[in-house]
């Protein structure tokens, strides 16, 4: 009898990881890093695989709807939730934080997300987005992403549209400083955290191989990597485009991900997706 049911419970075991996944409807809550997943035109199509792709290509039993915004913060969210749209789904992912930190919104503090004080604070916009979706669905899974390092950023598409990298303050804030405050949250709520502030591969020295930019003392284009290119001047204006293909590394434009630092996202939230029934 004891054989019996041994063996009726190994084949329960290895049916519950053979038996095929049930669909999954995963809504991706984000930034531009989001957004350009479905417009690689927008990429100068340097990017043709992101990472919502690289996810759904490895489980094939996840549909994705893609939310993101092009330069849109926490508080562009929690000030325009209820118009939104925002889908029903059984999972979510929320990947923000990068262009709060550049226009300087304030962090706040864990209180400001435990009282629901408003959109005034990263904290505060962050629970009024997370209570909009379990007014969706109570029951879905949330997962936390935070910012990933930037190194300095020229638009590919607009070289007026530039902006320094995580390696200084903005406003008197750390770009870690979100990381942590999006971190403190998933401890607090016990979300699954996928943590790309802290990924060796995705480190400022990796975003790109160097930046192409005009040597003060010569005139002449030098490749600067990182930290070389810091205080090196860059007119929009005249100079060339700092980021030529054979720069891109972790990013194509020194914040956007390029397919290789998708594939890294991807492999991280896959982790963290897989164990989503």
């Amino acid at each position: 009898m004891k054989k019996i049911l041994a063996g009726m419970l190994v084949f329960l075991i290895l049916a519950a990881f053979i038996a095929p996944h049930r669909p999954l409807t995963w809504v991706a809550i984000g930034d531009s890093i989001t957004y350009l997943n479905d417009h690689p035109d927008e990429t100068g199509n340097r990017l043709t695989r992101g990472y919502l792709t690289d996810v759904v290509q490895k489980l094939d039993y996840v549909h994705c709807l893609n939310q993101g915004r092009n330069g849109w913060t926490t508080q562009n969210f929690a000030k325009s939730i209820e118009k939104l749209g925002i889908p029903v789904g059984d999972v979510y992912t929320v990947f923000l934080g990068t262009n709060d930190w550049w226009h300087g919104h304030r962090i706040g503090a864990w209180t400001d997300y435990q009282n629901a004080t408003g959109d005034s604070t990263i904290y505060g916009s962050m629970r009024v987005l997370i209570d909009k979706i379990r007014s969706l669905n109570k029951t879905a899974p949330i997962i936390l992403m935070t910012p990933m390092p930037r190194a300095d950023f020229v638009y590919i598409n607009n070289h007026t549209n530039n902006a320094y990298g995580s390696y200084k303050e903005k406003a008197g804030q750390t770009l870690e400083q979100v990381a942590e405050a999006i971190l403190d949250i998933g401890r607090h709520e016990g979300f699954a955290t996928v943590d790309l502030y802290h990924v060796k591969q995705l480190a400022v020295s990796h975003l790109v191989h160097f930046k192409r930019l005009k040597d003060p003392a010569s005139g002449a284009y030098r490749d600067f990597p990182y930290p070389g290119y810091i205080g090196v001047p860059f007119d929009p204006r005249t100079d060339e485009y700092p980021y030529p293909p054979d720069a891109v590394d972790m990013t194509y434009d020194g914040l956007h991900p390029s397919n290789a630092g998708c594939e890294v996202i991807a492999k991280r939230l896959i982790k963290v997706l897989r164990k989503v029934r």
